[in-house]
């Protein structure tokens, strides 16, 4: 055989794929340190900033461990071809089937996906300055912007009580509200779901309409604004 020829075990043999073990620890622990930081930065800014319903801990943990394990992927596909592969090949199977309704969380994950990104890469003063502009923009926006979360009033009556009745409550009472579904029942109960926006938080909605004669139960819940009839 021609000793010039390269078969496919020389190519496994070749010093190019060989360095596993190119990447110096310094600049790997700084790269990790600085993520975990900035992590941290992301996680308070998060905590800070929270308008919605439920405040979720883990989610906000997992943002801090996205930045990290970002910038340890990062460090170790640019070291090596091989495992660069091997790592696209195992993230492509990867389906994250956890649901993001709110905008805002998409945002955040996306900030730690990418500072994960520089730091790995070994742009850390990079990440800092941006991490810093993007922390003032959301702190000064968030202390802004009032949210008004949207509340649905469950309110179940008989024949004795009317829709109209319970229609002019809260119309006096609230700010805006929309009649999302409507059912009979066979005992000739009415159920009736109505999607309101109450004055300054006013919960003693349900205590006017729970006073109208024939109403047998009046319930107010805050939802995300996404329902289902």
């Amino acid at each position: 055989m021609d000793k010039n020829t390269m078969n496919f075990n020389d190519i496994f043999k070749s010093s190019f794929i060989e360095k596993t073990t190119s990447f110096s620890l310094t600049d790997s622990l700084l790269g990790l340190l600085s993520a975990f930081l900035l992590g941290l930065f992301v996680y308070a800014v998060y905590k800070k900033t929270f308008n919605g319903v439920i405040y979720s801990h883990s989610f906000n943990i997992s943002l801090m461990i996205m930045t990290m394990a970002t910038a340890l992927v990062i460090m170790g596909i640019s070291s090596n071809v091989l495992l660069s592969l091997g790592m696209v090949g195992a993230l492509s199977i990867v389906r994250f089937r956890t649901p993001i309704k709110d905008p805002m969380d998409l945002v955040y994950l996306f900030w730690s996906i990418i500072v994960g990104i520089l730091c790995g890469a070994g742009f850390i003063l990079l990440a800092v300055i941006g991490s810093i502009v993007i922390g003032i923009v959301l702190i000064v926006f968030a202390n802004k912007i009032t949210v008004q979360n949207p509340y649905l009033v469950v309110v179940k009556f008989d024949s004795e009580a009317t829709g109209q009745e319970i229609e002019t409550i809260l119309k006096e009472k609230t700010k805006k509200f929309s009649l999302k579904s409507k059912s009979i029942m066979m005992t000739s109960e009415t159920e009736a779901t109505y999607e309101v926006r109450v004055k300054e938080n006013d919960s003693q909605i349900v205590n006017s309409i729970a006073k109208v004669k024939g109403v047998a139960s009046a319930v107010m819940l805050s939802y995300d604004g996404n329902f289902t009839a």
